[in-house]
């Protein structure tokens, strides 16, 4: 971004939560900063927002990257505070990669009170849904498994708030959900790894800037999800066609079902263990090997219901 346009910027925001010391990271790291975004960067975020979900964009590709790689900053931002509302990883002694980086508790730890005042801050609004689970809308923390597996995926219980920037869902609600092993699997559904996702705490997480250097990383695209007049656009910039079990897939994403490759773009994960889990089990990195990124669902399919 231009830094005489915006006196902040949401990976400065990200260092200096990193590397700050003490329990005051709110006061001391996030108040004063957003005190020096509210005016400029507020007003900058709801036009990328607006303009990143028109189909044609209305500029030079260069702004439009600078306006995806900024969103996917401030995900980062948004990851790392919600740290400490999310369970423990129990997934064996090899933390995924993006838990290296640096010890998970040493992120500080904010009320969702403060998480929402620096967001709410930034011109995002809330939501809370709850009842029906919808994958547009709820990331699962938890499955409490039903003993009907037929029973459908009901959310019990909201961990921590969604976000809209204007027309753009920012980030879903992080929900406990109840459900059968047909619709969800404990284990599978909050435990395998997440997509289109920097960090969590509690279970693996894959996108497009892991394993890359210390400025490389940033130009990572955030995935546009976002509402229209008609309905919704789920991974609005995908390019290739997720039933094509031809040559645009690999050999190991051929494997799975065009239902699994749909259920994975629209939850970020899998529910349910594959059809094809052993063939799939020959690759021991299948799960981090796969690249949905480019995935889309065809024209005519429905992804849900448009949210006001």
């Amino acid at each position: 971004m231009d830094g005489e346009q915006q006196p902040v910027d949401a990976r400065e925001l990200f260092a200096a939560l990193r590397d700050h010391e003490g329990p005051d990271a709110f006061g001391a790291v996030v108040t004063p900063w957003l005190a020096r975004a509210v005016v400029g960067y507020r007003a900058w975020l709801a036009k990328a927002a607006e303009s990143l979900c028109h189909e044609e964009f209305d500029g030079p590709a260069a702004l439009r990257e600078d306006m995806s790689w900024e969103l996917y900053a401030l995900s980062r931002v948004s990851d790392v505070l919600l740290l400490a509302h999310q369970p423990p990883y129990e997934a064996g002694d090899e933390a995924p990669w993006a838990h290296r980086l640096q010890p998970l508790d040493q992120w500080p730890a904010l009320g969702l009170e403060q998480y929402l005042h620096l967001f709410t801050g930034l011109g995002l609004m809330p939501f809370h849904e709850t009842g029906s689970f919808d994958p547009f809308l709820h990331e699962i923390v938890e499955v409490e498994q039903a003993e009907d597996p037929e029973e459908p995926v009901r959310v019990t219980e909201v961990v921590w708030p969604g976000l809209w920037l204007g027309p753009l869902l920012f980030s879903r609600a992080g929900v406990r959900v109840r459900a059968g092993t047909r619709h969800a699997e404990r284990s599978v559904a909050d435990r395998s790894p997440l997509y289109w996702t920097f960090l969590r705490r509690h279970r693996p997480t894959v996108d497009q800037s892991h394993g890359w250097g210390h400025n490389s990383q940033w130009r990572t695209a955030f995935r546009l999800d976002h509402r229209t007049p008609t309905g919704r656009r789920v991974n609005a910039d995908g390019c290739q066609d997720i039933d094509n079990a031809g040559g645009d897939l690999s050999p190991t994403e051929a494997l799975l079902t065009p239902a699994e490759r749909r259920e994975l773009v629209l939850n970020r994960s899998l529910l349910r263990t594959p059809e094809n889990a052993a063939a799939l089990a020959l690759d021991t990195s299948w799960e981090t090997n796969l690249y949905p990124f480019d995935w889309r669902l065809a024209s005519s399919e429905k992804p849900g219901r448009a949210t006001p």
